[in-house]
């Protein structure tokens, strides 16, 4: 199966943004990619009360978008995140997973949200957004008869083993992370935690972010990577606006989990979240 990620560095000008990313998208899908995730707010991007002025409902111009640009290549489309609803209380930061048929197949609403004092990184994401409250995976269908688990997270949910390792017990073989990574953290962490979170759990993991300069005060680190399960770095686009594509082989995947088989090495009745029982040796 060929998949891509899509790099971008988007503005306030939602009809600009949709635009380069129509391109992006069509040449990941004229290189036969069946899977194509875009970067975190790829549609519209600016501070709080840009976002809050620039939220849209599941009909509106970034949705609707989507489920063209997916029936005309016939492709599967994570439209990477776009402010949902009207009104802070309501707003999310929310992922699409769109079908062929242009039919969204799944909505995920950010879980973690990125209020942070780094320096050249400050950011309350909770200024323009409320946090989602559930985990969610889907399984699409392609030609070939693969049905394919994808796991769906956002940007800072990196952070979070816990939520990759549901999300991998759930099923997912795939796991696609739309980002707008910090340059300041990206140089230190981003490759890092991708590798890690790949590594742990032994899933693919496609990582679509923006890069350069999305407003006076922040910068977005770029290196989209996609990565396979025992680490390796399938493809990376460092700078510019682009994309990357690689072919995941999800036997070798089943491979790597039966000769280091970790996950079933688990011991959850062991440890599980109870850390008021954990004694130094």
């Amino acid at each position: 199966m060929r998949v891509a990620a899509i790099q971008c560095t988007a503005s306030a000008d939602r009809p600009s943004n949709l635009a380069a990313a129509a391109e992006l998208v069509a040449g990941a899908a004229g290189e036969g990619a069946e899977l194509v995730v875009l970067p975190e707010l790829f549609s519209l991007y600016g501070d709080a009360p840009t976002l809050r002025a620039g939220a849209e409902p599941l009909d509106g111009p970034t949705p609707t978008w989507a489920a063209e640009v997916a029936s005309r290549h016939g492709i599967w489309l994570v439209a990477g995140s776009f402010i949902e609803g009207v009104g802070r209380s309501r707003n999310h930061n929310t992922s699409l997973l769109v079908g062929p048929d242009g039919t969204v197949m799944a909505r995920y609403r950010k879980l973690h949200l990125f209020d942070v004092d780094v320096p050249g990184a400050v950011t309350r994401e909770s200024d323009a957004v409320a946090a989602g409250e559930e985990v969610v995976s889907a399984t699409i269908s392609l030609d070939d008869g693969l049905r394919l688990p994808v796991g769906l997270t956002i940007c800072y949910d990196l952070r979070f083993p816990e939520l990759y390792r549901d999300l991998t017990l759930a099923g997912a073989l795939v796991i696609v992370v739309p980002s707008a990574f910090a340059a300041p953290t990206g140089g230190a962490h981003w490759e890092v935690l991708l590798r890690a979170r790949a590594i742990e759990n032994q899933v693919f993991v496609i990582a679509a972010d923006q890069v350069g300069a999305l407003s006076a005060s922040f910068t977005a680190y770029g290196h989209s990577m996609i990565v396979g399960p025992w680490g390796t770095i399938l493809a990376e686009l460092p700078e510019g606006p682009g994309h990357v594509v690689a072919d995941l082989d999800f036997a070798s995947q089943q491979e790597i989990r039966s000769l280091l088989p970790s996950l079933a090495h688990r011991r959850p009745e062991a440890y599980g979240h109870r850390s008021a029982t954990t004694r130094s040796q």
